[in-house]
């Protein structure tokens, strides 16, 4: 039986209260019992709260005294006892076995307020029937009825899955939009464990997850988890969980409750935006990056470098080896490539594989032969049928197979529409597969890099031209004469690099005299080369004839401008040997160097004047002494201006090597020219070292 108040007892008892955390939690609940004749025998904890009288002053009195006399609600109930809802509680309580009502009763205060009544018999330690009754205010259970109602409405009609877990994490209830989700009817959740029916591949992080929210830990809000339902066994799901630590009743194990939103459109929205936006990214980075140069080479290796790691695992690049560049392609045929890049992040012996091999054979029926076929990116698996007809070689084949790639994504290098060749991109497990998307974006990878590499093949063709025009025009070897040493030496820019207008030319002339001339036109490729050529040719016929080195240089701007060379520079130099007199004039060129026998370098810039092409202003000659043994140093800009250092620099650098230099000529130049040159010069260069050899006087007769 529920504790109760006795006659004499002076210990007051606190309200009984639902268990904590419940709707419950603050209902206060009265108990009290009525003996045979209506009097109060039991007088429970809260029962005071709620009537406001003391154990001592109710026990053994009538329980009418709880209760407003009939036709008043606030009488003194000691002038007009009305037995009536008092007599009719225990009345219905021993004959109906239990019963409910709501009645009004009266405060000791005088107040008047409505209760909710559960009346029932028990029998007594004597033997006797006692009427027990549990008392509650009806305010604080129509609250809770509300709450109750809202909760009935919420599992009913909520689109939000909810569920409710027992201690052993098994289902205790689901609403119907969780039952939606799972695929699985509400009553075959009841019971059942929830990993049961939310199947993750995480190595159990969701049940430990559920786990410490049981045992009272953190509640979990927003929580992404990825699984699989029994009912909906084919289509991966991402949920929202929010969990909390259900309340928890005496002497049991805390159960979970929580909300559950299906996310999955939404994650994948988000996916697909975030891979939408690395796409374009990749896109954006490829059109910074590749094709900087005019180097077929460094534009494939500009692809694989953008391609690896971001998109893919590994990737090369290979030109293929038409035996004429308008047949068309034949896939009974084999197909011949030649790889000039390759990038990956494999194993060891993957690597090596990718980046030794210079050319392969693919056999008819391979998936190069399939790609061409369509025109289109295409994607295969890597697997044994694939290495058996696309890679002729069984070790390649095996070191692919065991390098880790699972797919290889194959897209053509088309521009102009000519075939440039092909570009691989490979996957490893660790990576999702290809899609569609990827497809795509590796053909437009292809597009971008086939269109620079076809600039490039183009320009390396010009260029060729160009290189070609430019040797043709240049002197194969020099005739100096007994009275000059020359070593002379003529240096491309890099591949990067057009090819320049540097010309230079030692011109034997009548009496043993000798002309050392050396220019440079400005621009670069064949215009450049040809106008140098023209230059050179008018030169050598205007110097045989002897004119003064200003009237050579004024001829030689008419010509410019009348050939429509805009810019050049040229530095002219006659020596008589018999004299040791030399005659200088030049044309916005770089000063002429004269090393002196002792050591000493001498800069002669007087004699500079405006550029070539530009007119209007007079050339003019200047005469100095050379002394027998002296080296004279013509050269081009090339040698001396260089990205980060300005020409007065380069020219002191220039007058520091030659004063150094020793030994032949041949030495000197390339002193000279490995301490002043970068490893990969951007220009073209010309530099000319002239030993004087003055001619012995006759004898006296």
């Amino acid at each position: 039986m529920l504790p109760s108040d006795q006659p004499g007892e002076a210990r007051a008892h606190g309200p009984i209260l639902s268990e904590p955390g419940s709707l419950l939690e603050h209902v206060a609940v009265a108990v009290f019992g009525m003996d045979g004749e209506g009097r109060v025998c039991y007088w429970g904890p809260g029962a005071q709260g709620l009537f406001g009288h003391a154990a001592a002053e109710i026990l053994t009195r009538p329980a009418a005294l709880l209760f407003p006399p009939a036709g008043s609600d606030d009488g003194d109930p000691r002038s007009g006892l009305d037995p009536g809802p008092a007599a009719r509680l225990a009345e219905r309580g021993r004959t109906l076995g239990y019963w409910r009502v709501r009645l009004p009763v009266l405060h000791r205060d005088g107040s008047v307020f409505d209760c909710g009544f559960r009346v029932f018999p028990v029998t007594g330690t004597a033997g006797g029937s006692v009427v027990m009754g549990l008392v509650s205010r009806s305010d604080e259970l129509d609250r809770v009825k509300a709450n109750l109602a809202f909760l009935d409405a919420l599992f009913e009609t909520c689109p939000i899955g909810l569920v409710m877990l027992d201690e052993d994490l098994r289902y205790v209830h689901v609403n119907q939009a969780l039952a939606d989700m799972d695929g699985i009817p509400a009553p075959d959740h009841l019971g059942r464990a929830a990993t049961e029916i939310m199947t993750t591949s995480d190595g159990g992080e969701f049940a430990r997850m559920l786990r410490a929210v049981a045992d009272g830990g953190t509640p979990l809000v927003d929580t992404l988890v990825g699984l699989r339902t029994p009912g909906h066994p084919d289509r991966d799901q991402v949920r929202s969980f929010s969990l909390f630590p259900l309340s928890r009743a005496v002497g049991t194990r805390s159960g979970v409750g929580g909300l559950v939103v299906d996310v999955t459109d939404r994650e994948r929205a988000l996916l697909e935006a975030t891979a939408a936006r690395r796409r374009l990214d990749l896109l954006d980075r490829a059109a910074a990056r590749i094709g900087t140069t005019l180097d077929v080479d460094t534009t494939a290796r500009e692809l694989v470098d953008v391609a690896v790691p971001e998109f893919c695992d590994g990737s090369v690049v290979e030109l293929v080896e038409w035996m004429d560049p308008t047949e068309a392609f034949d896939p009974r045929l084999p197909l011949f490539t030649r790889r000039i890049a390759a990038r990956a992040t494999l194993s060891r012996p993957a690597v090596e594989q990718l980046k030794g091999l210079e050319h392969v054979k693919y056999p008819p029926g391979s998936s190069i032969h399939r790609m061409f076929a369509t025109g289109r990116p295409i994607c295969v698996a890597v697997d044994e049928d694939f290495t058996t007809r696309t890679i002729a070689h069984p070790e390649r084949a095996r070191v692919i197979l065991d390098s880790g790639l699972v797919s290889i994504l194959i897209a053509p290098l088309v521009a102009r529409g000519t075939v440039q060749g092909i570009a691989m991109f490979g996957r490893s497990a660790d990576r999702p597969a290809f899609t569609e998307q990827d497809l795509s974006l590796a053909g437009e990878l292809a597009s971008r890099a086939a269109l620079c590499l076809d600039n490039a093949r183009l320009y390396s063709q010009v260029q060729d031209i160009a290189l070609t025009l430019q040797r043709a025009l240049l002197p194969d070897a020099l005739q100096p004469g007994p009275h000059l040493t020359v070593a002379h030496r003529y240096l491309p820019g890099s591949r990067v690099t057009e090819v320049g207008g540097d010309w230079y030319d030692v011109i034997g002339l009548p009496g043993d005299r000798v002309a050392l001339v050396v220019g440079d036109v400005m621009g670069h490729g064949v215009p450049a080369a040809a106008s140098m050529g023209r230059l050179r040719i008018t030169a050598e016929a205007l110097a045989r004839h002897g004119p003064e080195p200003h009237d050579l240089l004024t001829e030689l701007d008419l010509c410019a401008r009348e050939s429509g060379i805009e810019l050049a520079t040229c530095l002219y130099v006659a020596y008589d040997p018999h004299t040791g007199d030399a005659r200088i004039s030049g044309a916005g060129h770089p000063p002429l160097l004269v090393r002196h026998p002792d050591g000493t370098v001498e800069t002669i810039a007087d004699a500079m004047g405006v550029p070539l092409g530009v007119g209007g202003v007079p050339f003019r000659t200047m005469r100095t002494h050379l002394p027998d043994g002296a080296v004279l140093a013509l050269y081009t800009d090339g040698l001396i201006e260089a990205r980060g250092r300005d020409i007065d620099t380069g020219l002191a650098a220039l007058r520091t090597e030659l004063g150094r230099a020793e030994g032949s000529l041949e030495e000197m130049a390339d002193r000279v020219l490995t301490a002043l040159l970068p490893a990969a010069p951007t220009d073209d260069t010309v530099l000319v070292l002239a030993r004087i050899h003055g001619a012995t006087p006759p004898a006296n007769g």
